[in-house]
Parts: C-alpha cells; sequence; structure tokens
C-alpha cells in the first residue's frame, strides 16, 4: 500500500532525506520486536515494519538511475542484489549462535532482534549526512567529473513513457509483474525453507547455519557474472530469462536429491544464483521504455505486487508440506513458478516485435 506513495514522495524531497527515513524508522521497528508481549504487539508492530520499510528496494532502483547510464546498470544491480546473499553469509551463523544467548534477562532472539538492527540504525544516520541526491550535489566530485557523469546519463536513450497516468495505463508494466512475482516467489521461498529443509536432515542449529551460507556463497558469483554478461550484451530480457531456468533447474535438483546432502545443496546454489540474478536483472528493463515519474511509479507499483508473492510463496510450501508430508512437492511448485517467470518475459519480447524501435531495446 505504502510502496507507490513512497518512491514518488522521494521523487519530490530527495533521496538523502527519504532513504534515511526509512532506514531509521525501520531499524526502530525492528528492534522494537525484541520486546513483542503477545500476537496483538506483533500484529501492530509487523504493520509499522512494512510502513516502515516500504520504498527503500524502489527507491534505491530509481536512485541508481540517477547515477549509473544503462550499458553499466546490471553489474551495479548485481552488486547491490549481492548484499540479500552477503547479509545471509554474516547473519545466518551470527543469528543461530544468538539464538542460543542468554544475558540481562532478554533470550537469545531477543537480542537477535536488537543487535542486528543497530548496523541499519547507524546507516540511516550516515546516509542523513552524507548521501548526495544526485551527482550534481555530490561534493566527493570535482566539477569536471560532474560533467563527465550527467554527460553520459545525457547520452542514455530515454524512456519515452512519462508521467504517473501513462505509465498506470502502460499494459507493459502490468505484464513486467508476472516476472517479478514468480522470481521473487522463489526467493522468499528458498529463505523461508531452505534452512528448515537442511536442518531435517538432522543438522544442528550452527550446523545448518553454516550449511546454508554455501548457496549464498555460490549466488555471489552466479549474480555478477550473469550481470556482467548482461551489460555486455545489452540483451536485458534474455539476461533474466537465463537466470529464471537456471533457478528452476536448482529447484528440481533440491527436490529430486532424494535428501542426499551434496545433491540438495548443489541444487540450492543453482537457485539461489538463479533467483537473485533474475531479480538484478529484471530491472534493468522497466527504464527501457520509463522515465521520471513514470519509472519512481512503475519501481513501486511492480515491486509492491511482487512482494506479495512473500506471502504466498513461503504459505504455499508450508501448505503443501503438511498435506504430503514432504518438502518434495514444494521444491518442485517452486520449479514450476521461475518457468512461469521465464514464459512470461518471452511472450513479452515477442509482442514487442511489433512495437516502435525504441520499444525492441527490451530485448
Amino acid at each position: 500500500m505504502f510502496e507507490v506513495p513512497s518512491n514518488l514522495i522521494m521523487e519530490k524531497v530527495g533521496a538523502r532525506l527519504w532513504l534515511s527515513r526509512i532506514m531509521i524508522t525501520w531499524a526502530i521497528v525492528s528492534m522494537a520486536f525484541a520486546f513483542v508481549q503477545g500476537p496483538v504487539s506483533f500484529f501492530v508492530l509487523r504493520f509499522l515494519l512494512g510502513v516502515a520499510e516500504a520504498g527503500f528496494y524502489p527507491g534505491v532502483l530509481l536512485y541508481f538511475t540517477y547515477w549509473f547510464p544503462a550499458a553499466t546498470r546490471a553489474r551495479i544491480l548485481a552488486l547491490f542484489c549481492a548484499g540479500i546473499p552477503l547479509s545471509n553469509i554474516i547473519g545466518a551463523p551470527l543469528s543461530g549462535w544468538l539464538l542460543g544467548f542468554e544475558s540481562q534477562g532478554l533470550h537469545g532472539w531477543q537480542w537477535m532482534y536488537i543487535l542486528e538492527g543497530i548496523p541499519t540504525l547507524a546507516l540511516g544516520f550516515v546516509a542523513l549526512w552524507g548521501l548526495p541526491d544526485n551527482p550534481a550535489k555530490a561534493s566527493f566530485l570535482s566539477k569536471r567529473e560532474k560533467e563527465i557523469v550527467l554527460a553520459r546519463l545525457d547520452q542514455d536513450p530515454k524512456g519515452h513513457v512519462h508521467g504517473f497516468g501513462p505509465m498506470v495505463r502502460d499494459w507493459r508494466v502490468w505484464a513486467l509483474i508476472i516476472p517479478d512475482f514468480c522470481i521473487v516467489f522463489g526467493i522468499y521461498s528458498l529463505g523461508f525453507w531452505m534452512p528448515q529443509m537442511v536442518k531435517a536432515m538432522g543438522y544442528s542449529n550452527m550446523q545448518t547455519s553454516l550449511i546454508v551460507m554455501i548457496p549464498y556463497i555460490a549466488s555471489l558469483g552466479i549474480l555478477w557474472g550473469i550481470g556482467v554478461r548482461s551489460d555486455r550484451t545489452g540483451k536485458r530480457a534474455e539476461h533474466f530469462i537465463l537466470s529464471a531456468l537456471t533457478a528452476a533447474a536448482g529447484f528440481a535438483i533440491a527436490a529430486l536429491g532424494d535428501g542426499s546432502p551434496v545433491i540438495v545443496v548443489i541444487g540450492f546454489c543453482l537457485a539461489s544464483g538463479g533467483v537473485y540474478s533474475g531479480l538484478s536483472t529484471f530491472w534493468t528493463v522497466p527504464p527501457l521504455f520509463l522515465g521520471g515519474t513514470a519509472a519512481a511509479g512503475a519501481f513501486a507499483l511492480i515491486n509492491c505486487v511482487g512482494n506479495l508473492s512473500g506471502f504466498v510463496g513461503p504459505g504455499l510450501m508450508g501448505y503443501l508440506l503438511q498435506a504430503t508430508g514432504s518438502y518434495r512437492v514444494g521444491m518442485l511448485m517452486c520449479t514450476v513458478v521461475p518457468l512461469l517467470a521465464a514464459l512470461s518475459m518471452k511472450l513479452l519480447i515477442n509482442s514487442l516485435h511489433r512495437q516502435p524501435l525504441d520499444d525492441r531495446r527490451l530485448r
């Protein structure tokens, strides 16, 4: 509900104020979870958390368009999206250790919320102090450097759809919700259920957290490789399709691994690399035909609907686990969903054969 208004506000007030506001309030609400007393306080904080963090991801996507030309955007998005698996690499063993930590009358899960919220809070104030709204306001750039950055951005083909109204009426924006929903579906399903599947093989909490690091480490290489190749070739949609097919193959291997830890982890490595590289390559597509307020609104609109898969994916996995007593059916479902992502993007590309030349850059 708050994603689109948040991004439109950021376009008006600037990235420094708005992104720092998001991070500071997000951290405070996250840390407050340590003091939840029951269902009511949990649900209230969960709603406030959604309000606080709404607009961060699409806001950063919009911010990148102010700084980086299209020719380098996939690798920049890959670096940004690498923060997700990196946070899991660091956070998984840290969280596993904190869960067993008791001190000052607080349980481990409470310390986890408090301590893991501190970096976000601190970086929020760092952003408030030093994040420039755009290259023209960057104090660390010389006048000549600012001219070079702005000149490179001016050379980019401009998206021909501008304004919030035209964006809402453009069918391509709504069509792009499908591949985004599907790839985010895989991210959330992997994040929620991969640790539980590993633990179900007989590992302890700490062993599970260490094993889960392996797919996230592997995903960094896949994420960067596909991002660089997307920039070199300029084929944005095709690299999203490649990512989605990689994710589907990974989920299929994990589903059919017959409980073999090595095979299942190999599957998770491919699945993790596929979904995260899919996330980064996907967001190189909308700016090819959107600009200004249209880009700001579309980033948020697509992201807010796509994030609903964070409820649908893990929820369906849990239902199928209860119904069948096995993770296999859920993993097979996760195999089909990225295939749908690839198919929907392919259909979108094919439909553009009859579009004006500017639109064909989507391919």
